[in-house]
């Protein structure tokens, strides 16, 4: 069921399946197990170098398919902290935006699931460095996985995932509270 996915991301995939919790930080477009399938498509359809048609129906696929953890682990908290500019973005036509806020605010809805936006107004704060993920295993350890161009990271040392947890705390006392940044999804889809 790795298909589709990137060689570096699959242990992460593997890990995340199990995971008891999930924390996730995006500060460049939405996260994968949020996506809208249009999303997801245009963002494997602009990837250089291009993908043949089998590769991006695989990628979306997969994708997909990840996201199905959201609701068939409902005893599992995922948790979302997403710039707010990431949802501002625009791509295809209104329609897909559309398709895009009301997936998100779909994916977001169960009580396992966390979504809080980073408004451009909380200024710069401990998470600049750039996205991260965070999972407890079942054992109880944490590991944490970073994502950059062409590559990614898992991160092993206790040390340097607690510093990461440790930042993604305080980002998630800065960021607006889920009913908030809902609200604030809906005005978006509003305003188209």
């Amino acid at each position: 069921g790795d298909v589709g996915l990137a060689a570096w991301f699959r242990e992460w995939a593997r890990l995340e399946r199990m995971a008891v919790s999930l924390c996730t930080y995006e500060c460049r477009l939405v996260p994968g197990l949020l996506q809208s399938e249009a999303y997801a498509r245009a963002l494997f359809e602009n990837r250089i170098p291009l993908l043949t048609d089998e590769q991006l129906e695989a990628q979306v696929a997969a994708r997909l398919e990840r996201q199905k953890m959201l609701y068939e682990r409902p005893h599992v908290p995922f948790s979302f902290i997403v710039e707010e500019h990431v949802f501002r973005r625009p791509f295809g036509d209104v329609e897909q935006m559309r398709d895009m806020y009301d997936r998100v605010l779909t994916l977001s809805a169960p009580r396992n699931v966390t979504l809080q936006i980073v408004p451009p107004d909380a200024g710069l704060h401990a998470c600049m460095d750039g996205p991260i993920q965070i999972l407890e295993t079942p054992e109880g350890r944490r590991l944490a996985y970073a994502e950059g161009q062409e590559n990614g990271r898992l991160i092993s040392d206790p040390k340097e995932v607690s510093l990461l947890h440790q930042r993604y705390d305080t980002l998630r006392s800065q960021a607006l509270n889920p009913k908030d940044s809902r609200a604030l999804l809906e005005r978006l889809r509003g305003e188209l």
